[in-house]
């Protein structure tokens, strides 16, 4: 992450509309992934996490009350700048705050790798997601 990239951290009242915007473009749009499975009616009760880079919304992620993690999302033009990093980052160390013993996670198959990368480790069998396959994945805070 540089210097023209900050993660916001809020409630989905102060974040919602830009978070629903990037899950929008992301999840619905470019992985057709249903309108009722993204909408899950969650999103109120969770701390949310926003990308900003360059001044635009450009990632998101949220962190449920029992410390998962999900809906991480980067629009197309903003991959590979390390933003998801900063996300995930910033969404461990509020599972930490929040006194967590680990942080779980569903992950998109071909998103394992990003994840194992930041000591997140796979466990179960692959299942389908919005008919997208995943894996279950873990990363322990504290023993």
């Amino acid at each position: 992450m540089n210097a023209t990239t900050r993660i916001e951290v809020g409630d989905w009242e102060t974040l919602g509309e830009a978070a629903s915007e990037i899950r929008r473009l992301v999840f619905i749009e470019e992985q057709r992934v249903p309108l009722e499975e993204e909408w899950d009616g969650r999103d109120p009760g969770c701390t949310h996490f926003l990308a900003w880079h360059d001044g635009a919304a450009v990632g998101t992620a949220r962190l449920l009350p029992d410390g998962h993690i999900g809906r991480v999302a980067v629009l197309e033009a903003a991959r590979g700048l390390g933003i998801g990093v900063a996300l995930m980052e910033a969404a461990i160390e509020a599972a930490r705050r929040r006194g967590c013993a680990a942080v779980e996670l569903a992950a998109q198959t071909q998103a394992l790798a990003f994840y194992e990368r930041l000591d997140f480790q796979a466990h179960g069998e692959v299942f389908l997601d919005a008919g997208i396959p995943h894996r279950n994945m873990v990363r322990r805070l504290r023993d």
